[in-house]
């Protein structure tokens, strides 16, 4: 539920972009950096407030990051009841929200550790499973619902509402959410012998309590890089399209806001929901397979959103396998991080999940670059950027694979 509501945060933002492109007749880069801007603070505040969970547990982050999305919301809400319609001079504004926005999203990797935590390892699989799938789902659920509330009652009313769900869900989770039990005991001082952890509690893993250092050799090993920009493609990608299709939809096509929003649930909730199917993939034919078809998947996809011109049947098909290829490779990438990482797994997952998701800041501009450049065709050449990125990512993959750990390392990771 806490994942879920985070990204309550960012899909209130990407329905907003495309009204604001027009009152404040913003050029498409401008477009591009306010509907990015959601991504900067979620990606690269999942770095501290991931590390954050293993000194004071996964409420207290949980909070933080939600009160400040709630605080977005809120300002939205402020902004349009002040200022109808909004003017150029308000831009600042609500590049501001935004990143308020934006910081729901950063309670993913809260979410990993704390239920990490919570669950012996033979069972954090599943476990983990579910909050990342559905967790996921919630982008695509919102980008249908808001739109619809929009249209039936108007931006004030629908933000309000909007607020008032959020808030609602930050009472719940103060009230009523728990940190794992070590927390609880170290919070009442009480030191408790590992295993008489486990056998009274469930509870296998503890905190390290070397979280910097873990961050320090993952980032001195290549191939949390090359990881990294997998991530960068897949998941960051995820994000940027699921703030950029609604703009995409309506600037392009000339579809409704409703329209738009269903298309953008298409391409959210498939990709999520191929996340699951992309980890059971992963522990059968294993990660660099499916790594490998993801990419090329991607690039067909790429290649048919460049084509499809004003055809939107093309243009959906293409967004379909783009969906496809993302949603396996985000589960295939964190299948590879314990294969080639295995010194330093949480580290290197801080790193490739909060720099990974910064692709979701950074590709939202240059795609609205070439809106800038080339006019109305730039939103069918845009999508060069992942044609481009997905064969980069190939290329990295046969180095990645090439050298990858010796038989008896990659024995002791799994």
């Amino acid at each position: 539920m806490a994942f879920f509501a985070g990204f309550a945060g960012v899909s209130a933002f990407g329905p907003i972009v495309a009204n604001l492109k027009q009152s404040m007749e913003l050029n498409p880069l401008l477009v591009g950096f306010l509907a990015a801007s959601p991504a900067l603070t979620g990606s690269l505040l999942r770095i501290p407030f991931g590390a954050m969970v293993d000194r004071v547990g996964g409420k207290k982050p949980i909070l933080i990051l939600l009160s400040l999305a709630v605080a977005g919301i809120a300002a939205i809400t402020l902004l349009f009841t002040v200022f109808s319609p909004p003017q150029p001079s308000h831009y600042p504004l609500f590049l501001m929200a935004g990143m308020l926005c934006g910081c729901g999203i950063a309670v993913f990797s809260v979410g990993i550790p704390t239920v990490s935590y919570w669950y012996p390892q033979k069972k954090q699989g599943t476990a983990l499973a579910i909050y990342a799938g559905l967790g996921n789902m919630a982008p695509g659920m919102f980008a249908m619902a808001l739109p619809f509330l929009v249209v039936s009652l108007g931006f004030a009313i629908s933000y309000v509402l909007w607020l008032g769900m959020l808030l609602s869900l930050l009472i719940v989770f103060l009230v009523y959410m728990k940190d794992a039990p070590y927390f609880q005991y170290k919070e009442m001082g009480i030191q408790i012998d590992e295993d008489a952890l486990f056998i009274a509690c469930g509870e296998e893993l503890i905190p390290s309590g070397n979280v910097m250092e873990s961050l320090k050799r993952a980032g001195s090993n290549w191939r949390t890089w090359i990881l990294t920009m997998f991530y960068f493609v897949t998941f960051g990608g995820f994000i940027a399209l699921t703030v950029w299709f609604p703009t995409y939809w309506r600037e392009y096509f000339g579809t409704s806001l409703v329209l738009a929003g269903f298309l953008t649930a298409l391409y959210s909730l498939s990709a999520s929901i191929l996340r699951v199917f992309g980890g059971f993939t992963s522990d059968r034919i294993g990660g660099e397979k499916t790594v490998f078809l993801s990419f090329v998947v991607v690039t067909v996809g790429a290649i048919l959103m460049i084509v499809a011109g004003r055809s939107m049947a093309t243009a959906v098909i293409g967004e379909m396998f783009l969906a496809l290829g993302m949603g396996f490779a985000n589960a295939a990438v964190f299948k590879l991080v314990p294969k080639y990482t295995p010194e330093t797994v949480g580290g290197a997952a801080g790193i490739v999940g909060g720099l990974g998701a910064f692709g979701g800041f950074v590709i939202p501009p240059v795609m609205g670059l070439f809106v800038k450049l080339s006019g109305a065709s730039g939103y069918s050449l845009g999508f060069s950027v992942f044609f481009g990125l997905s064969l980069l990512s190939l290329v990295l993959f046969a180095i990645l694979n090439r050298y990858a750990p010796v038989e008896p390392a990659a024995e002791a990771a799994t």
